[in-house]
């Protein structure tokens, strides 16, 4: 191998530097060209080998990410019919939203092909005959399921547990931990926690803190993967390295609790910035939200249709939606490489300094009683609003940009549909310990038009 470049001179930060301060004219460095982000990250114009402080080690495989497809199953026939045709367009494997135990699982698994495809379960009830179920159906057919139970995640949206009881909950979780040995059963819903507000810190160290109490909770006889279900936002480079952060930060937190677990991040794009007006554009959010989610090293991502907001589950935003990661992947040469961001400045210093400042928000909740403590009490839901409303504030005065909402709006575009059809944004109050903020501003902007219309 020939070196290049040898007729180059090295250029040092401090070069870099005076000619940047040179080229700005008097202007002031840090107020110019230092953006401060939510989570006090001063982020820098340009970065160099001086900002890593050691490499950081994440094996991300990015040439192995799955394409999912969400399905809530309802009725039987049309469910099996649109998974099968899914996967017959592109899809990977499946992700089917179940509300009961009175689904016929058998029947619901019986022509799909468990072998090649992964399917996951998103489970919104704790039953250990069911689970037994899947479990016979996985050992038959050497599938690999995952069950994504989780309880906490249940109590932390809705403010109840599945059962009546913390201890009946993990207690059900220990027997089926111990029964079953062809099923993945445990999973973490960090995605509630973005789509509430949180700052990226915040997602990290709850989403940890969250799955700590498994590791806990949970004994362990056999090695076992833990679903970590997490929402991807705009901030491209930030979430990247949110992604890392996450992956670096469980493998070392489960180390330490000496844990046998591993995790597969299954990646969604959020729904904070996702708009009713101009709503074409949310195309363009989820594709870069994508982009995120592969380079950080998703092992599943499942897009989420430009009109999720205000429609159902159709076939043609589920189609334009699984088109976008099928042009990301076969078009666009985003599953080539492995660890994509590895050797980048900027991401190792984002990654080094979101996982710093995250282990020392799980490490205060951990010596303040723990996560379950915390989120009994309200101090996370209080933490995540004063993060949520920071952001509309800063939405509000125009200092956060959203492109076509609060910038560079077309005033004359307006829904097609009459707002009448639209009855789910009537939020219902509910006892819950975390709301989605998204909800109660789209709730709160529709009141508002139907009083100006009146």
């Amino acid at each position: 191998m020939k070196p290049l470049f040898t007729n180059f001179a090295p250029v040092s930060a401090k070069e870099w530097k005076q000619k940047i301060q040179f080229e700005l004219k008097g202007a002031d460095y840090n107020e110019t060209l230092i953006w401060n982000s939510p989570d006090d990250i001063k982020v820098k114009p340009f970065y160099d080998k001086e900002d890593v402080k050691e490499v950081i080690s994440v094996t991300t495989k990015a040439s192995e990410f799955k394409i999912c497809q969400n399905i809530f199953v309802h009725d039987i026939n049309k469910s099996i019919e649109r998974a099968l045709d899914s996967l017959a367009r592109g899809a990977e494997s499946i992700r089917f939203s179940i509300e009961d135990e009175t689904i016929a699982i058998e029947k619901l698994l019986e022509k799909l092909p468990l072998e090649s495809t992964p399917i996951f379960f998103h489970l919104n009830f704790i039953s250990i005959d069911f689970v037994q179920k899947i479990e016979s159906i996985a050992t038959k057919r050497k599938a690999t399921i995952y069950c994504n139970i989780d309880p906490i995640g249940q109590l932390a949206k809705e403010g109840n547990w599945f059962t009546t009881s913390e201890k009946n909950n993990f207690e059900t979780l220990n027997n089926l931990v111990k029964r079953d040995n062809a099923l993945s059963l445990i999973s973490v819903n960090g995605a509630l926690y973005q789509n509430s507000g949180a700052t990226i810190v915040q997602q990290i160290a709850y989403t940890l803190a969250h799955a700590n109490e498994y590791f806990n909770h949970i004994e362990l006889s056999k090695p076992q993967t833990m679903v970590l279900e997490i929402a991807v936002g705009t901030n491209y480079f930030f979430e990247i390295a949110k992604l890392r952060a996450i992956r670096l930060l469980f493998n070392l937190i489960a180390k330490e609790y000496n844990q046998n677990w591993n995790c597969n991040l299954v990646v969604t794009p959020t729904k904070r910035n996702k708009t009713l007006y101009d709503y074409n554009v949310n195309m363009l959010r989820t594709t870069t939200e994508c982009m995120s989610a592969i380079l950080g090293g998703a092992d599943t991502i499942a897009n989420l249709p430009y009109d999720a907001l205000y429609h159902k589950d159709n076939e043609f935003g589920d189609r334009i939606a699984r088109n976008q990661l099928l042009i990301l992947k076969n078009e666009s040469y985003f599953d080539k490489v492995n660890n994509p961001s590895d050797g980048s400045y900027y991401i190792e210093s984002l990654t080094q300094q979101l996982a710093d400042k995250a282990l020392v928000l799980f490490k205060d909740i951990e010596a303040n009683g723990g996560f379950l403590k915390q989120l009994n009490e309200g101090i996370i839901k209080r933490k995540i609003q004063e993060s949520a409303d920071k952001e509309q504030d800063l939405f509000d005065s125009g200092k956060e940009i959203l492109l076509g909402t609060n910038k560079h709006a077309n005033k004359d575009d307006r829904m097609k549909h009459d707002l009448e059809l639209f009855p789910f944004v009537k939020i219902k109050p509910r006892k819950t310990l975390i709301t989605p903020i998204i909800e109660r501003r789209l709730a709160e902007k529709i009141e508002q038009e139907r009083l100006e219309k009146e």
